[in-house]
């Protein structure tokens, strides 16, 4: 026993020697992030008297040769807790040094509030971030559901293929959505649910950021209630002369609507070029609902053509949503090129297409006892952008110190058909979509205390749009009246500059203006043969001047205040001046020319407590108005109140400058650290608005009810395991607006037979499992208890129970 102790004694010396020798032989060290493995860059080792400095490259990589072998090694980065380590500790992890990120973590870094880096405790305005490794934890099937996960953010969705975020009361084109620093709101953004956020890949997004509130200075128009900023993927060079090669696979499936996904990236590292190849494959089937919930969700029959006649069937499962399904596919190819440490070069190529899918809010509709449509079909939703910049991080001009330069150029299609159930006609209306855009965005600090930020921009939009019926018994096709006037152009010119003031480190005082000048013309020449308008063109040619201004005081550790005011706005684009459409049944919606512009007056106050890093409380409340509103209402076309419009008498109505809305909320996260490994987190949102109809106070269409969600996380060494609730009150009938009151057909009925929106809520289990630094395996079970629920103003369930399974490898 005593011989072998002393074997064993003297093997765990050998193999201490052996690695130490090792280490010291190779000199080179990884640093890794303690949760994801993920490699961290920029991260300094300094010696205990500070004489020595190095930092670590990109792959986290670095030398320790320059240390002696007992010395003392701090590693520091502001967003992880620092380590202390010898050669010898190092050695005893095989060179591997894990550091854990601090409580405030990787969210305190942001772009979006000025177009370049600032801390979140210096921004006045709440925003949210999502790394990577939320992304990679809750992997969302679409980039509406990525935005779902923060908790902050309400989804509506009318079909599967959709999602229309809701961020404090405002939706759709009161809100802007940029991918890599170019706006994505185009002229025909509507005020109506939108899906363009599914185009972005939520494998191809870095991390993202969300401003809860106005953000027109530095966005301009339509930053009204928020701007959801995407940060996609950037190519990696290689710190040495020889090609640095990675690549991360992914492949993932879900039950509830058999999701079949296949996911690739690339990244080929070259001293001064880098290359990015980033694909994703996505297939749906029909998605099945919960158990336990309202009948009125249920599909109990659908129509079906059966030797070339409309018939309806009997579903044989009803909570199996026919037809939803849909595959998607999306690309990205990224080049970067270096010509200095400070001055970057990047080209961007992206591009996304959906498959035809059903929009299943209408499929649902009833006329008397039949299903009203037997067709309902949005065509390939498409997008393509190329997306060109120049950035250079410091110059001696008196300018700039820092300066970006982005010229983009995005293309969108879009399409519907839809045909009345034993109709031969086909309505088909398609819709393109031109846009090209040029910022010019630039930092300097005048001196030590005082930044000013500031910058132009440049947008033009050119819509494309025919429609024709086509006859499906003969194949004829009729000409028919467009949704948009063809040809028509939208287009935007602004100069902007904001300031910042930081006298000492508890106080920041931020300030900006923004003037926009909006033009957008509509030629209704050609539509006039069908609706007899009293004009044949039509022009908004608008100004707009927007301001902001907010402290942000941090007088301890334990306490930060935060208060902003700020000024946004809305010109009217092409869908709000010309569009033809009918907006439900029995109501036809049709040009008006005489549009202004719509303008929100915000102030918002938060307050942040930390004690000692162990409880956060954050809370925030605001509150907006909305004066000239753009919403839709009746409107007389030649004094006439009625028209016939596809086959159906219809009320006339029109996008109109003619409600004021009162927006106000609060919001409430909590988050205790009971230990490194067990968190608990907790986000709530209550929202409030009326808006006035002719002297009458209203529900605001897009007040979501209170939701939130609490998580409880607990991670130790490869695992991760995440329990959470997600939980949304009731609106009642009386809260629903005169909109959504007038769509029976997608809401549950209460005990009066009157169309309400019921509270619900699922409980869900998630967990990680990181086998190696390139093998991660993650599983969900979501809405374990099978709850049958239908999230505000929906048109579609959402999934019943959900088992999820993706594997993801890195190389």
């Amino acid at each position: 026993m005593i011989v072998s102790s002393y074997v064993k004694h003297i093997s765990a010396h050998i193999i201490f020697i052996f690695l130490f020798l090792q280490l010291s032989t190779a000199q080179t060290i990884t640093v890794l992030e303690a949760d994801s493995h993920m490699p961290i860059p920029g991260v300094a080792l300094v010696n205990q008297k500070k004489n020595k400095t190095i930092i670590t490259d990109l792959k986290g990589q670095v030398s320790l040769s320059i240390f002696n072998d007992y010395e003392v090694i701090f590693f520091k980065d502001f967003l992880y807790e620092e380590r202390r380590l010898t050669k010898a500790q190092i050695a005893k992890n095989k060179g591997i040094v894990y550091l854990t990120p601090k409580v405030e973590g990787l969210d305190q870094i942001l772009i979006s509030a000025s177009k370049f880096e600032q801390h979140k405790r210096d921004i006045p305005q709440t925003i949210v971030n999502i790394s990577a490794k939320d992304i990679a934890l809750s992997n969302p099937q679409t980039s509406a559901d990525l935005l779902e996960n923060t908790g902050n953010i309400y989804i509506q969705k009318s079909q599967l293929g959709g999602g229309s975020p809701m961020i404090r009361g405002f939706s759709t084109n009161r809100l802007l959505i940029a991918v890599d620093g170019v706006r994505m709101n185009n002229a025909i953004f509507r005020g109506g649910n939108l899906q363009n956020v599914i185009a972005i890949d939520p494998f191809s997004v870095q991390h993202t950021e969300v401003t809860l509130g106005a953000g027109s200075v530095v966005y301009g128009s339509d930053a009204i209630g928020g701007v959801m900023s995407f940060y996609t993927k950037k190519p990696q060079f290689s710190e040495t002369d020889a090609l640095d090669f990675s690549a991360t696979a992914l492949t993932r499936f879900a039950s509830a609507n058999t999701e079949k996904t296949g996911h690739l990236d690339f990244n080929l590292g070259y001293k001064n070029w880098a290359f990015l190849t980033s694909v994703s494959y996505t297939d749906f089937d029909d998605l099945r609902m919960g158990s336990h919930g309202p009948d009125d969700y249920l599909r109990p029959e659908y129509v079906s053509q059966q030797n070339g006649e409309d018939v309806i069937v009997t579903n044989p499962n009803p909570k199996v949503q026919t037809p939803t399904g849909y595959d998607q596919i999306n690309a990205m190819q990224k080049v970067r090129y270096k010509s200095s440490d400070n001055l970057d070069f990047d080209l961007g190529l992206y591009y996304s297409s959906t498959s035809d899918f059903s929009r299943y809010d209408r499929l649902i509709r009833y006329s008397g006892d039949e299903l009203r449509s037997a067709e309902w079909n949005y065509g390939p939703q498409q997008w393509f952008m190329g997306n060109f910049q120049l950035t250079k991080l410091s110059s001696s001009s008196n300018l700039y110190d820092k300066i970006q330069t982005t010229l983009a150029y995005q293309n969108f299609k879009e399409s519907r058909e839809d045909r009345d159930f034993q109709s031969d006609i086909r309505a088909v209306r398609a819709e393109s979509v031109d846009a090209v855009s040029f910022n010019l965005d630039l930092e300097k600090s005048v001196n030590t205390k005082t930044s000013i930020f500031y910058g132009l921009e440049y947008l033009h939009n050119t819509v494309h749009s025919t429609g024709y019926d086509k006859n499906i018994e003969t194949g004829e096709d009729a000409v028919s009246i467009t949704r948009y006037p063809d040809g028509s152009t939208w287009q935007s010119m602004a100069a902007y500059a904001s300031l910042k003031h930081k006298p000492n480190s508890k106080f920041v005082f931020q300030s900006g203006l923004r003037f926009n000048q909006v033009i957008a013309k509509a030629d209704f020449t050609d539509n006039n043969v069908f609706l007899n308008l009293p004009f044949d063109d039509a022009e908004v040619n608008t100004g707009a001047l927007t301001g902001t201004a907010g402290i942000t005081w941090s007088p301890s550790d334990l306490i930060q205040w935060k208060l902003n005011a700020s000024t946004a706005f809305r010109a009217p684009n092409i869908d709000d001046i010309g569009k033809v459409f009918d907006s439900e049944p029995g109501a036809v919606v049709v040009p008006n020319k005489d549009l202004k512009a719509e303008y929100a007056y915000s102030g918002e106050l938060g307050l942040k407590l930390n004690f000692e890093n162990k409880v956060i409380i954050d809370l925030a409340t605001y509150y907006t108005f909305l004066d000239n509103a753009l919403i839709r209402r009746d409107y007389e076309l030649n004094g006439d109140t009625e028209m016939v419009y596809n086959g159906e008498l219809s009320t006339i109505q029109a996008i109109q400058n003619a409600s004021k809305a009162w927006i106000y909320g609060f919001e409430a996260g909590l988050e205790i650290n009971f230990t490194k490994q067990l968190k608990l987190r907790s986000q709530y949102n209550v929202i409030g608005g009326t808006e006035d109809n002719n002297g009458v106070e209203e529900p605001v269409r897009h007040v979501a009810p209170s939701f939130g969600r609490t998580h409880l996380s607990w991670k130790k060494n490869k695992w991760l395991l995440d329990a959470f609730v997600v939980y949304n009150n009731e609106l009642a009938f009386n809260q629903l607006s005169p909109s959504e009151a007038s769509k029976a057909y997608i809401y549950a009925l209460d005990a009066n037979g009157d169309p309400y929106a019921p509270a619900w809520h699922t409980f869900n289990l998630r967990t990680q499992y990181q086998y190696n630094d390139q093998l991660s395996l993650t599983a969900s079970l979501e809405n374990i208890t099978d709850q049958r629920y239908r999230p505000y103003s929906s048109g579609i369930t959402a999934a019943g129970r959900n088992f999820i399974l993706a594997l993801k490898y890195t190389l």
